[in-house]
């Protein structure tokens, strides 16, 4: 009797090591993914003549990472592709890196994915189970961010008044983001019970 009883606490205290190990696996995996996912997004890339914040489909994956991953890896993801590109990677938009893309006018909007995978997350932890008008809020809220950091940015860069940084750095991307907006939403909202489960919250 005294065996079995060893015997289970051993593998309890080795079950437990596994599921420790399996979470620190699928964390590891998840904020390496979205950092490539958002490395990736850059390269699809649209410049507009009249400003110089292309369209890309990062902002796609930024909604998705905080969604997906929760507040704190979804944050790490971001701040993960941030740190990169700052280190010279050539993975911000345009296939830069460095420091000069995170001041330059464009820098607030990498900031801004940082703080909106923050805040979507932290949004969508509010509920056990998110409607899918929770989490369209949630990712509104979290593009809202962007856009606010982005032209704050860009106003203070190119000596900008309100409503020109607004025109410049907000409006044209409404359309396409407003897109990407619902179809991260849709895609989340079908996997948020797997993820709560694959990524602690």
């Amino acid at each position: 009797m005294v065996v079995i009883e060893k015997t289970w606490g051993s593998f309890w205290r080795i079950g437990k090591r596994e599921v420790i190990t399996n979470r620190f696996s699928c964390a590891l995996v998840g904020i390496g993914s979205f950092i490539a996912f958002t490395a990736l997004g850059a390269f699809v890339r649209i410049p507009l003549p009249f400003t110089p914040v292309p369209i890309t489909l990062q902002t796609f994956f930024v909604l998705l990472a905080g969604a997906l991953l929760g507040k704190r890896l979804g944050t790490l993801s971001q701040l993960g592709y941030v740190f990169l590109g700052s280190l010279g990677l050539p993975i911000f938009a345009g296939a830069t890196g460095g420091l000069i893309p995170l001041f330059g006018p464009t820098g607030g909007y990498l900031l801004g994915f940082i703080l909106a995978a923050y805040i979507i997350g932290k949004v969508l932890s509010i509920r056990e189970k998110a409607s899918f008008g929770w989490v369209v809020l949630a990712m509104a809220i979290g593009s809202l961010i962007i856009y606010l950091l982005g032209a704050i940015q860009l106003a203070l860069f190119a000596h900008l008044g309100v409503r020109k940084a607004l025109f410049l750095g907000v409006v044209p991307f409404i359309p396409g983001d407003a897109l990407k907006l619902f179809a991260a939403a849709s895609l989340y909202y079908k996997l948020q019970h797997r993820a709560s489960h694959i990524f602690p919250r």
